[in-house]
C-alpha cells in the first residue's frame, strides 16, 4: 500500500463517514494537511506541495507569513479584544488608519468603509441592498460567467447555474449580460447593454446597479479589456446607474496594483474586498462605498462577526508588509515569467490551449483540447507530482494557477515545470 492509499484509507473512515457531502476541496486533493509556510504545504507524512491555490485567494501573502504572524501573536499575547461587535477598537482604529494612509490616500480615493460578516458573499449582500436602497430600483445587471459568492442574493448575480440549481427564484430582478469572452469578443457588449437601456421595448427596466468583476477567476480566468472597463463605467454614469466592483479574488495586489481596477482608471461607486484583506486568511469581507451612497440606517446591515480583530490586525501587518516589500513589483515579475513561461512551454503544445491571465492569475484552457477530462487528468497528475492547482471555469476545463503573491521564484518556476510535465506524460499517452 503506498502512502495515497494509507491516506485515502484513513480519510475515509474518518471524513466521509462524518462529514457532508457538500465537502469539495478535499476530493480533489485526497491527503490530510498538518501544516504550511509560505507557498509550501506538508501533509502529516511529512510530504510537500507547492501551493498554487493559496486558499482560492485567501493567501496572497502566503501561508503563515512571519512578518504578520509576530503581530496576531503579539495581540494574543497581550489579550487584545477578540471580539467586538462593531464597537471601537484599537485594532479596528488601526486598521481604518493604515488602510486609509497606504491605499486610499495615495490613490486618491474617497470611499467610507462598511465592515460586512466575515465572507465576501455577505459584502456582495450589503452591495446590492445598499444599491437598491440608494436608487430606489430593484433590478441588477450581472454578467454571464460572474461568480459572486454562494448566498441567496450573491446566487442571483453568480452566471453558472449548477451551483445554484437548489436555490428556487434566485435570479429574479437580474439581468446577464455578454462580458467579452469567446465569441462576445467579436461583438460590442456595451454597445448591446446601451441599446437595451435605451429601448422602451426591451422589456428590461434600468437596474440600480450593475456588478462585475475585472478579471473573472471562477468564469475560467477571462480579463477584461481596459476599454471595455472605462466604457461600461461611463455608461453606468450615461444612465445614472452604481458600478460595483467585486474585488473579492483579484483585488488586495493579485494583478499588480492593490486594486484590480486602477489599470483602467476608473472608479467604482461601490468596491467588495475579501479573501486576502486580512493578509493570514482569517476572514474579513469590507465594502468601500462612496460617501453620498452611505446613506444606512445604524444597524441596518449587520452581523456578529463583522468585527474579527484578529483579522484588523493581520490586515493592517499585511498593509504594511505589501509596502515595505514592494509586492507590487514582484508580481510584476512574476507576471513577466508566467506570461512567458505558459505561452511557450504549454500553449505551443497545440493552436487550441489558451492561456489567459494577468499578475498573479493565469488560466491554461484546455476547452478545446481534452475538456474537462483533460483538465482533471492534469491538475491529478500534477498533486501526483507534489502540486496543488485546481480548475474553473466552464465544465471546469481551465487549469487556474494562483500562487501565493509571494512565492519565491524557484518554487514558482517548479511548480509550473510540474505542469509542463503533467502535460508532457498526459498528451503523449
Amino acid at each position: 500500500m503506498n502512502i495515497f492509499q494509507k491516506q485515502e484509507s484513513k480519510i475515509t473512515t474518518i471524513s466521509e463517514k462524518n462529514e457532508s457531502n457538500v465537502r469539495s476541496y478535499c476530493r480533489n486533493f485526497p491527503d490530510i494537511f498538518q501544516r504550511a509556510k509560505g507557498s509550501i504545504i506538508y501533509s502529516e507524512s511529512g510530504r510537500e506541495y507547492i501551493d498554487f491555490l493559496a486558499g482560492a485567494g485567501a493567501l496572497n501573502y502566503g501561508h503563515n507569513n512571519d512578518f504578520i504572524k509576530q503581530r496576531v501573536m503579539s495581540y494574543l499575547d497581550a489579550d487584545g479584544v477578540a471580539h467586538g461587535l462593531d464597537m471601537y477598537t484599537s485594532a479596528k482604529e488601526s486598521f481604518i488608519a493604515k488602510f486609509s494612509e497606504l491605499v486610499l490616500k495615495p490613490k486618491k480615493l474617497d470611499y467610507k468603509i462598511q465592515f460586512c460578516g466575515p465572507t465576501g458573499t455577505n459584502a456582495v449582500e450589503a452591495a446590492l441592498k445598499l444599491a437598491r436602497k440608494v436608487t430606489k430600483r430593484s433590478g441588477i445587471f450581472s454578467f454571464m460567467g460572474a461568480y459572486h459568492g454562494m448566498t441567496l442574493g450573491s446566487l442571483s448575480v453568480t452566471g453558472n447555474t449548477e451551483v445554484k440549481a437548489g436555490a428556487i427564484g434566485t435570479s429574479n430582478n437580474v439581468t446577464f449580460m455578454p462580458y467579452p469572452y469567446g465569441f462576445m469578443e467579436k461583438f460590442d457588449t456595451i454597445e448591446f447593454i446601451d441599446s437595451v437601456l435605451n429601448d422602451s421595448n426591451s422589456g428590461i427596466e434600468k437596474p440600480a446597479a450593475i456588478i462585475f468583476e475585472t478579471v473573472q477567476a471562477e468564469g475560467g480566468i477571462v480579463v477584461a479589456p481596459i476599454d471595455w472597463m472605462q466604457r461600461l463605467r461611463n455608461l453606468c454614469n450615461q444612465h445614472n446607474i452604481l458600478l460595483i466592483c467585486d474585488d473579492i479574488q483579484v483585488g488586495c495586489g493579485r494583478t499588480g496594483p492593490f486594486f484590480s481596477f486602477e489599470r483602467a482608471d476608473i472608479f467604482p461607486d461601490m468596491v467588495i474586498l475579501s479573501k486576502s484583506i486580512s493578509g493570514y486568511g482569517f476572514p474579513m469581507s469590507l465594502l468601500l462605498i462612496q460617501p453620498e451612497l452611505d446613506i444606512w440606517e445604524p444597524g441596518e446591515h449587520t452581523g456578529t462577526f463583522r468585527g474579527n480583530q484578529l483579522a484588523f490586525v493581520g490586515g493592517t501587518a499585511a498593509l504594511e508588509y505589501r509596502e515595505s516589500t514592494n509586492v507590487e513589483q514582484d508580481v510584476k515579475i512574476k507576471d513577466f515569467f508566467l506570461k512567458n513561461f505558459l505561452n511557450k512551454e504549454i500553449a505551443s503544445i497545440s493552436e487550441n490551449i489558451k492561456v489567459r491571465g494577468l499578475g498573479m492569475i493565469w488560466g491554461i484552457d484546455v476547452a478545446n483540447f481534452g475538456g474537462s477530462s483533460l483538465a482533471k487528468q492534469i491538475t491529478s497528475r500534477c498533486f501526483e507530482l507534489g502540486l496543488i492547482v485546481e480548475r474553473v471555469g466552464r465544465d471546469d476545463t481551465v487549469i487556474k494557477i494562483l500562487p501565493p503573491l509571494t512565492i519565491e521564484i524557484p518554487i514558482l518556476q517548479k511548480g509550473c515545470s510540474i505542469i509542463k510535465q503533467a502535460f508532457d506524460e498526459i498528451v503523449s499517452k
